[in-house]
């Protein structure tokens, strides 16, 4: 909301008066708590990255297929971190034991925490199937 009303009065903006509404209403809520990000999922990652090239494009006058990375690294701002870092048995499940002689290793309840556990990372952090 606040990008599409910067972009209609960006041409009678100076650079400097463009970049500090754009630092005020989209860069200072992209930072505020950003510690919240940690875990997110890649597709709420990917939304906020989208954000953020938008407000650079909108700041540089930069047309939509042109490469971002540059043009981020010009303004000198980090991107938004798409994989972030995790504890190595974050995402893991609890495998309860199980009696061999009633056939346990069958269990839903047992079964079912041993197969999420197999699956790859990008798998487990996906919004959608």
């Amino acid at each position: 909301f606040h990008l599409s009303n910067i972009a209609k009065i960006q041409p009678i903006l100076s650079l400097h008066d463009a970049e500090t509404i754009i630092h005020a209403f989209v860069s200072s809520r992209l930072d505020y708590c950003n510690v919240l990000f940690y875990g997110l999922p890649n597709c709420a990652a990917r939304s906020l990255q989208l954000v953020q090239n938008a407000a650079a494009r909108i700041l540089t006058k930069t047309r939509k297929f042109d490469h971002i990375t540059p043009v981020l690294a010009s303004l000198h701002w980090l991107p938004v971190p798409v994989h972030p870092l995790r504890p190595l048995d974050a995402g893991f499940l609890v495998i309860p034991s199980a009696n061999k002689k009633s056939g346990g290793f069958r269990a839903f309840a047992h079964h079912a925490p041993y197969l999420w556990n197999g699956l790859p990372l990008h798998v487990k952090e996906a919004c959608s199937v």
